[in-house]
């Protein structure tokens, strides 16, 4: 497509002018990605490396000398542009562009950028021109997108969620909560469905959360967590008290228990999806009742907004130009949790760690962000008072170091990784730093070939590479990061993206 003959640019060859570091990335997948450009007379072909925890984002860094520069990306043997980009097209068809700013130079009257992304190109100095964004995307536009969604998950059913083949891990009442901790770590799953033989009803979800409560506050009351407490009190137990914690005022004045959050087969997805979000959970069990009273009901599969997020990217993956929000940046939504600009209030704040914070710092994060505290009542695990959050919605927690570039993410589901060995048994909550809790994690990652790595992606990330990405095994959540430097611009999970597609944020 481009023509040859000159010899390739060496910036290091030239004596003199002024380098400028200037670093490149393709956000959009390959397997193999090379830049060229004016820059390599477009004869050289400069291999571009896979980011790490990124594995659809390719970067190099490149020594360029100040002026205008045009640049394209060879992409598994195709010549792409990023139209997320400055963009002219010209003698080499479509190419990106950039203008650095040095020794005075004059801007060629061919550079007419249509966009422009900070994420997808850096320049080390900070002399990169900011150009203004490509126009938004329409409130028409918005309302379609949104418009189809809900009417394909309004007609779609929960039983086409149900897998060929496979099994639901699901827990006795009457298991000792150590017993149901060790089960949860060694089937890799951040919970399960709870069964009470003598109801026959399947009666709650024993989740990470719990056991985040219940390891904080055992380790409150006392320098070890005892593990007797964990062997003698059952699920059970923990969970009658919780439930008389979560209870609510009807409208009559009087107390009711809030009821176990479920799925039907021929439910809607878009039911499913609104019940998920609403009561503010992970997953909800898909039951087929059996008999009138509704007792000893099929448990057919457990829903999740990632299982609902699949079937969305399977039906729209090729006709996506019937959603024009897909080839939107996340930047534009501000979809999920940001760290402010200057001058900015946010809602929401993204809660962040260093590496020698505490676990103890960590776990209290996980909970405190709630709708609203009940009195604290006595709770059936002996002792202790415990004022526990009705829900809690900090799910996740970036490790950062002194830069705010990102090192590692600590979740609620990677509590699991103490029962390895019993490590519950030797830890002080206040005393373990999140450096040797993430260093547990890594250890513990074995028998089924577990473990978690940071998942990023960037601002300038197209909606439907989010979506993608947030359906792949393991991955809940985003970390938005800027290119090279890692620095944590902000989180996106699967409930953000929900809340925005079905208009409930």
């Amino acid at each position: 497509m481009f023509g040859s003959g000159s010899t390739a640019y060496q910036s290091r060859g030239l004596p003199g002018p002024i380098l400028i570091p200037t670093r490149f990335v393709w956000p959009y997948g390959g397997r193999r990605v090379f830049l060229s450009g004016s820059f390599t007379r477009w004869v050289e072909h400069i291999p571009m490396s896979p980011m790490e925890g990124c594995p659809t984002v390719f970067q190099v860094v490149w020594n360029l000398t100040p002026g205008y520069h045009q640049y394209k990306f060879f992409v598994d043997g195709e010549w792409r542009h990023n139209e997320h980009q400055p963009f002219v097209t010209g003698n080499f068809g479509t190419v990106n562009t950039v203008f650095l700013q040095g020794e005075p130079d004059i801007i060629p009257s061919s550079f007419s950028p249509e966009t422009s992304g900070r994420a997808n190109m850096d320049v080390d100095n900070e002399v990169f021109t900011h150009m203004e964004v490509a126009p938004k995307i329409s409130a028409a536009d918005l309302e379609v997108s949104r418009d189809r969604i809900a009417v394909f998950l309004s007609t779609h059913k929960v039983y086409e969620l149900l897998p060929e083949s496979g099994k639901v891990v699901a827990l006795d009442v009457g298991l000792a909560v150590k017993e149901a901790f060790h089960i949860l770590y060694e089937q890799g799953i951040p919970g399960a469905p709870l069964w009470d033989f003598e109801k026959g009803q399947i009666v709650g979800v024993l989740s990470a959360l719990d056991f985040i409560l219940i390891l904080r506050e055992l380790g409150n009351h006392g320098s070890n967590i005892a593990e007797e407490q964990l062997e003698t009190h059952t699920i059970a137990a923990w969970k009658a008290g919780k439930l008389n914690l979560n209870r609510q005022l009807d409208g009559n004045g009087r107390y009711y228990l809030p009821q176990l959050i479920s799925a039907g087969p021929d439910d809607s997805l878009k039911e499913v999806a609104v019940r998920i979000l609403q009561n503010k959970v992970a997953t909800v069990p898909v039951v087929h009742k059996t008999s009138e009273d509704g007792s000893f009901p099929q448990l057919l599969h457990i829903a999740s907004l990632a299982c609902i997020l699949k079937c969305i990217c399977r039906h729209f993956r090729y006709s996506s130009s019937s959603l024009p929000i897909l080839q939107h940046p996340i930047s534009e939504f501000r979809i999920g949790t940001w760290v402010p600009n200057i001058g900015e209030s946010n809602g929401r704040l993204l809660a962040m760690l260093r590496p020698n914070s505490s676990l103890a710092d960590a776990l209290s994060l996980l909970i405190q962000d709630t709708w609203f505290y009940i009195q604290p009542i006595l709770v059936l695990l002996g002792l202790m008072l415990l004022e526990i959050p009705f829900a809690a919605e900090v799910s996740s927690i970036p490790i950062v170091d002194e830069a705010n570039s990102l090192l590692d993410v600590y979740s609620r589901s990677d509590i699991t990784a103490l029962a390895r060995d019993r490590a519950y048994t030797q830890i002080r909550l206040n005393e373990l730093t999140i450096y040797q809790t993430l260093q547990l994690r890594q250890n513990a990652n074995s028998p089924h070939g577990r473990g978690q790595k940071c998942h990023m992606c960037l601002r300038s990330d197209p909606l439907h590479n989010v979506m993608e990405r947030l359906t792949e095994p393991g991955v809940r959540r985003l970390v938005i990061v800027e290119a090279g430097s890692k620095r944590v611009e902000g989180i996106i999970s699967l409930s953000d993206v929900f809340n925005f597609l079905l208009g409930l944020a």
